[in-house]
């Protein structure tokens, strides 16, 4: 059966798997790896949304986007020349030195292109800017489906040892990870508990939206991709290769047809750099060209103002992973452009190896191609040598759908969250690790994996143009080599912790035969405000009392640690309790799961 490709953001390959609705997924047009495919096998073009009706009088047919160049620093006189010359500053990235400029003026960029201050202007799209941009709508919020509870391990999370690493390190919810995408449904039930609402904002259109909501998803493909990254681990649907981060949507599609124009890329990295994200998942390319050529002056003008706004993130913190794309395109021999201009009418042009797919192939970032079964390379997955940095699985993953649902999809944009994950598991393991460090990590410790008998395939087992470095490991991201032996046993039940206050939370153990080793592995994941108030303590069946934290970490948030206890003197069987009691007012939190592994 030919997997469907989720179709916008970076091409998906989709396949109808929604558990409680029959549902058909057609990705949108820019995205990595989502467009629906024929039977043939090639991607067949998302549906066209109808232009929606004025709502505002400021807007007027014919209204283009373009994007000023400048110094960075204060961009007053350029902006003043903007309106001067028959446009508007519809929103303005000063550190970056990237106008976000709106006129219905044939003549603009040609103006400004001679205005003093100004260094490259470019029209950052063949159509008009919707009517909502002035007065965008906001998502909707979909009503959820229950789910019962089971939660079986899947294909791809243990193909990249993500189920061992949990048992090591589940992530920090300190770790702060950015989707940017169609948006996510926070309200889903595998998502709401790592959600982040206050870091997220709709960047359609290139204008930071706060309005509560505006994050929501106007597709599907990113609430997928946000369970792939950081599912929880709650008894229910899926887990994410990442389940203690933190996740928060940054909606750079617009509504209708899901596209991901240069403004909104900006002002999605710029949101990432500003808002502490360590990582940025983007399953995308920048619309409406599938490759930005620098001969072109518009096209220079959209890769000039994307990469300042990767940069500025990078130099805030925040490392990007970005997919390949499902064209099964060979990106280190380019030669034609088929899909652009995507929004208006695509011709068929000559292109070669200075236009780049972005952000995935600017300095920096990480591209990410698919797996399919195994070590295999998906067919839908682009390559090239020198281009493609790691790999992870991308063919049929079941992950989340808006309205509490889950189904499948296939493609380089489902591949992304995967290494997205790891890199978020690689920052809880090592607090304080920098953009390039992760990249070298991820590099270092991803699996060889050799070339099969593709001529196309080119490189060393070590490095290779079908999958880069490797495959991710998760497992080596926590920094473990081998899973822990002994049964595991494990309560994600919520226990609320009151000031002066002593709460447990029991854990049974059974069928474990003698005492309990000498290095009995707890882990403990505990959410406070201040954890200098809390004592922590493992209780064995007969009362014996291990103390695992007093009163240590001062006004640090949360408890997310292994601890090694040496209960060789204890039964193993019978029921343990982790015991937590707050020794002071005013921050209160929760024993969110703990563990046992014998």
């Amino acid at each position: 059966m030919i997997p469907h490709i989720s179709s916008r953001p970076r091409r998906t390959l989709v396949l109808a798997a929604a558990l409680g609705a029959a549902l058909a997924f057609g990705a949108p047009a820019a995205l990595a790896g989502t467009a629906p495919v024929s039977p043939s096998g090639v991607p067949t073009p998302a549906p066209r949304a109808a232009a929606p009706a004025s709502q505002s009088a400021t807007w007027a047919a014919g209204t283009r986007a373009y994007l000023v160049i400048t110094a960075p620093g204060d961009s007053s006189a350029v902006r003043s020349a903007v309106t001067a010359n028959g446009g508007t500053v519809f929103s303005a990235y000063d550190a970056i030195g990237v106008i976000v400029a709106h006129s219905a003026s044939a003549s603009f960029a040609t103006t400004m292109r001679g205005v003093s201050g100004v260094q490259q202007v470019g029209a950052t799209r063949t159509s008009d800017v919707p009517a909502d941009a002035y007065n965008p709508a906001l998502p909707a919020n979909p009503a959820q489906s229950a789910t019962a509870t089971g939660e079986p391990v899947r294909v791809d999370m243990s193909q990249i040892k993500a189920d061992q690493a949990w048992a090591v390190n589940p992530g920090s919810s300190s770790v702060k990870v950015g989707i940017l995408d169609t948006g996510v449904d926070d309200q889903h039930q595998d998502l709401a508990p790592n959600f982040n609402a206050a870091d997220s904002v709709s960047c359609a259109y290139g204008k930071a939206d706060t309005r509560t909501g505006a994050w929501r998803d106007v597709d599907t493909h990113g609430t997928h991709v946000a369970g792939t990254i950081a599912a929880a681990k709650n008894g229910k649907g899926v887990v994410g290769v990442a389940p203690g981060v933190k996740i928060s949507a940054v909606r750079v599609a617009e509504p209708g047809n899901s596209f991901f124009f240069a403004e909104n890329t900006i002002c999605g990295f710029v949101w990432a750099g500003d808002h502490g994200f360590k990582v940025t998942n983007n399953s995308y390319y920048t619309d409406p060209w599938q490759f930005n050529c620098p001969d072109n002056i518009d096209q220079a003008a959209i890769i000039e103002g994307v990469k300042r706004a990767q940069e500025y993130a990078e130099g805030k913190g925040s490392l990007q992973v970005a997919a390949a794309g499902n064209e099964n395109y060979d990106l280190a021999h380019k030669t034609t452009d088929s899909a652009s201009p995507n929004d208006s009418t695509p011709t068929t042009r000559t292109i070669t190896n200075a236009c780049l797919d972005i952000p995935t192939e600017l300095p920096g970032v990480v591209t990410v191609a698919a797996n399919g079964t195994g070590t295999t390379k998906a067919s839908f997955s682009n390559f090239g040598s020198g281009v493609i940095d790691v790999a992870a699985p991308g063919s049929d993953v079941y992950s989340t759908l808006p309205g509490g649902k889950y189904g499948t999809k296939s493609g380089t944009s489902m591949a992304t969250p995967h290494v997205v994950g790891v890199a978020a598991l690689l920052a809880s393991a090592n607090p304080g690790i920098t953009p390039a460090q992760l990249r070298d990590k991820l590099a270092t410790q991803a699996n060889d994996t050799a070339c099969p008998s593709d001529s196309r395939c080119t490189g060393t087992t070590a490095n290779n143009s079908f999958f880069g470095e490797g495959q991710v490991d998760a497992l080596k991201a926590v920094g473990g080599s081998t899973p822990p032996t002994g049964k595991y046993f494990e309560n994600l039940g919520d226990f609320a912790i009151n000031d002066n206050a002593t709460v447990e939370s029991p854990l049974t153990v059974s069928g474990v035969t003698g005492n309990a080793p000498a290095t009995l592995r707890v882990g403990v994941d505990i959410k406070h405000t201040y954890i200098g108030d809390l004592k922590v303590d493992l209780v064995a069946p007969d009362g014996t009392v291990y103390t695992l934290s007093d009163r240590t970490g001062g006004g640090t948030d949360n408890i997310i640690q292994n601890f090694t206890v040496n209960a060789s003197s204890e039964v193993a069987n019978g029921i343990w309790k982790l015991r937590v009691n707050d020794n002071a007012s005013a921050d209160t939190g929760k024993i969110d799961a703990w563990n046992l592994t014998f």
